[in-house]
């Protein structure tokens, strides 16, 4: 069926930070830290998500854990062009159920890696069989991604990163405006290394958003100080971390970047931490 699309113009690439919290969610079940009791709201932290809406109405998430359905309704996300998924731990796809208001109609495209779509082939089992009527099932188009891929005037490409030993994807955003580039993101979740090979596939991103779980190391994830050493290397102006954990308020993790920041005489570039509901503009 044809997916036929109304498009509400903006004048900027527009960024939602749906979760900013690691695997277990923030506040952790019966935990009493003073993370998890904190009473700022940038500590309370969902499960790791991207909204992205484009110069053109056009509309994607990246990632769907599970508390997706209450992302959505706080974002007031009403239609999806697609979904890209970096991997398929429970936090980043448990919520590809919650999916089905935006697909009864038309099927969405879901894009991931081999083994991504292989796992939710699995977990999913019943999205993928012939069911009886009623109760319902997301419509999903499961796609691997090998290549760019094009969302109206925006353009997602593929990062292959490491996440311990598995291979995940990080995703760039690109608009364009005829052959102009408006604006550039890099979104690089649960990451613990990145190939120098995918260096080549970056473009000078003007926003990276990525995952930096706390300031003691970690086997499968980045530190503050290695997701921020990252942010040096691409040379990128403004840094947000993400997929953070109990161990730190968010007033801490700010005083931390203007730190890093001050030890290396870094006045040119932002850097902070990301927190639910945080919107950019781009």
């Amino acid at each position: 069926m044809l997916r036929i699309y109304l498009y509400i113009y903006y004048n900027n690439m527009k960024l939602t930070i749906l979760g900013s919290g690691t695997s277990h969610g923030i506040p952790v079940v019966s935990c009493g830290c003073r993370v998890c009791r904190s009473e700022d709201p940038r500590d309370t932290r969902m499960r790791a998500s991207l909204y992205v809406e484009g110069t053109a109405g056009e509309q994607i998430v990246i990632d769907t854990g599970p508390e997706f359905r209450l992302q959505a309704l706080r974002a007031g996300i009403t239609r999806l062009d697609a979904v890209f998924l970096t991997h398929a731990h429970a936090d980043h796809v448990h919520g590809l159920d919650d999916l089905r208001p935006f697909c009864y109609k038309v099927p969405i495209p879901v894009y991931g890696n081999q083994y991504t779509l292989e796992e939710l082939r699995k977990r999913f089992s019943y999205v993928f069989k012939h069911t009886q009527k009623g109760g319902g099932k997301p419509r999903i188009i499961p796609l691997v991604a090998r290549k760019p891929i094009p969302i109206g005037a925006l353009t997602l490409t593929p990062v292959p990163i490491k996440h311990g030993i598995l291979n995940i994807l990080g995703w760039e955003i690109r608009e364009h405006a005829g052959d102009r580039v408006k604006g550039t993101v890099l979104y690089l979740t649960d990451t613990s290394r990145i190939p120098d090979t995918c260096f080549t596939l970056i473009h000078h991103p003007d926003i990276l958003i990525i995952g930096g779980l706390r300031v003691m190391p970690h086997k499968t994830h980045f530190t503050f100080d290695e997701a921020l050493s990252v942010a040096l290397t691409i040379n990128v102006p403004q840094v947000f971390l993400t997929h953070i954990c109990h161990e730190h308020t968010h007033q801490e993790i700010e005083t931390y970047c203007r730190h890093f920041q001050h030890a290396r005489g870094l006045n040119n570039i932002s850097m902070q931490p990301a927190y639910d509901g945080l919107e950019l503009e781009l």
